[in-house]
């Protein structure tokens, strides 16, 4: 549902963007290129990735002054689940995006716009992970999520002696395994990274994205998404798909089988992408965001990264109708033990159907 143009202030005008017009679209990517609070959550080819691969909706809002030019905007995606009821997130299936603005004045503006949608599409939460936001409306949540993002070294040696001694260990040993690792996004590279992020994914109790949403991924940021798979007698056992934006290295969607921790694959994974990363240009790593108190956030944190906490907001008439889908809630424990043991092939039909709801 796009909102009209409207006029919020002398020198601000909010709108709604059509992301099916090329000339817009290419517009809101240069400009979000340029940002320096921006992520690859808030480009263009994030939102037709997810519309297009799970069948919701994207909007995005700008701000623009007088002469035209843009003075901020937020990406929306517009969730409906049974399970999990309405919201409008920024952005769907992301860990990153909210208001990204360039004007002081356009934070509000955008807060408000997005609020008017929200209302207007009769979704009762409206979710910001990450940006600013003004105004008392907001419950902000500061304590559940740290994010993890440090300077790649200049070399591999340098990148070893970076990381504590202990899980520096840890990657000498992954080192001398018989692990080969391949870099690439193609069929069986896709197919790879499916197997193993869904047996992942299954063994911490939450359902698997669909297969569409890597695959559209890939597609929309071309040369700027790719996979790493570190196999083991030539099966795969760890695999990582990440994204790279204005120099940093965005590891987003990872994990290893059963067999990957003995084998200390997933040390061996991050440690040739950062290689990797260095390889195509990148001076930062972020790690991602981890829940505060739990075994990967201590992971990110073995690997000398330092955890700052991410503030997310979010908006509703009451605080009863504030969408909870945190997987540490009590009220998941129960389903999520359940889902651990589920075979895979269940969980695997299952889990593409639930977790298009969470967005």
């Amino acid at each position: 549902m796009p909102l009209p143009a409207t006029p919020l202030a002398p020198t601000l005008t909010l709108r709604s963007v059509d992301l099916a017009d090329p000339a817009e679209r290419a517009r809101i990517d240069a400009w979000v290129r340029v940002q320096p609070a921006a992520t690859p959550f808030h480009l263009p080819a994030w939102s037709v990735a997810v519309a297009r691969a799970c069948g919701h909706k994207s909007h995005t809002l700008v701000a623009e002054r007088a002469d035209g030019s843009l003075a901020g905007m937020v990406p929306l995606t517009e969730i409906a689940s049974p399970l999990f009821g309405r919201a409008l997130v920024s952005n769907g299936f992301a860990v990153d995006g909210g208001i990204l603005a360039a004007d002081p004045a356009a934070i509000r503006v955008l807060g408000d716009g997005a609020w008017a949608l929200a209302q207007a599409l009769r979704c009762p939460t409206l979710e910001l992970r990450g940006g600013p936001a003004e105004g008392p409306e907001w419950h902000r949540d500061e304590h559940t999520y740290l994010g993890f993002v440090r300077p790649l070294a200049a070399s591999d040696e340098a990148e070893l002696l970076a990381i504590p001694r202990k899980q520096r260990a840890e990657v000498r040993k992954s080192l001398d395994n018989d692990l080969a690792v391949e870099i690439g996004s193609g069929a069986g590279d896709r197919k790879a990274h499916y197997a193993v992020y869904a047996e992942s994914v299954r063994n911490l109790g939450t359902p698997v994205f669909p297969a569409a949403l890597f695959r559209e991924v890939l597609a929309e940021f071309g040369d700027a998404a790719d996979i790493l798979t570190v196999r083991a007698g030539g099966a795969a056992v760890a695999s990582v798909l990440s994204l790279y934006f204005n120099g940093t290295a965005y590891p987003y969607w990872g994990g290893g089988t059963a067999a990957a921790r003995g084998l200390r694959a997933n040390d061996r994974m991050y440690f040739a992408l950062m290689a990797h990363a260095r390889g195509r240009g990148c001076t930062r790593f972020d790690f991602g965001r981890s829940k505060a108190g739990t075994g990967p956030a201590a992971f990110k944190k073995n690997w000398g990264f330092t955890p700052q906490p991410l503030m997310y907001v979010k908006r509703a008439a009451s605080q009863e109708m504030l969408r909870d889908i945190n997987p540490l809630s009590p009220r998941y424990r129960a389903k999520i033990e359940m889902w651990k043991k589920l075979p895979l092939w269940a969980a695997n039909v299952i889990g593409p159907h639930i977790s298009k709801g969470l967005g």
